[in-house]
């Protein structure tokens, strides 16, 4: 499975890239994606809200199961990719590239550091 270096992770399995100064990238990890199975939905309608860390933000639904998303951090969403509209099958084929899920601004960016590495992470996952 693939832990990319330069993301954060959290016990729910979703990924945090900063991106400037407070803006952070979020979506799920390989892990996540492959223990869903084929994602048929992705269902974020957050555009806007200020929510906590742990809060659910959205949801993700695969052949089988609906899962919820979790932002790592307290933040306002700014953008959902809209290709998953489309294209939800992105978040199985590119999860840390063309499957990311939602744009937010953080309210404490340095927060991200309480988050796992991916060495922390892998150790939880495999």
């Amino acid at each position: 499975m693939n832990f990319p270096e330069n993301l954060r992770y959290t016990k729910d399995h979703e990924w945090i890239k900063l991106e400037g100064d407070n803006v952070a990238i979020i979506g799920i990890t390989d892990f996540a994606q492959r223990e869903l199975g084929d994602i048929v939905y992705v269902d974020i309608n957050t555009v806007g809200k200020s929510l906590n860390a742990e809060e659910v933000f959205g949801t993700v639904e695969a052949v089988k199961t609906v899962s919820d998303l979790f932002l790592p951090l307290a933040g306002t969403i700014l953008e959902v990719n809209s290709a998953l509209n489309d294209k939800p099958e992105s978040v199985n084929n590119d999860p840390y590239g063309e499957g990311w899920m939602v744009k937010v601004s953080l309210n404490n960016p340095e927060d991200i550091n309480s988050l796992m590495d991916a060495a922390a992470y892998s150790a939880l996952v495999v």
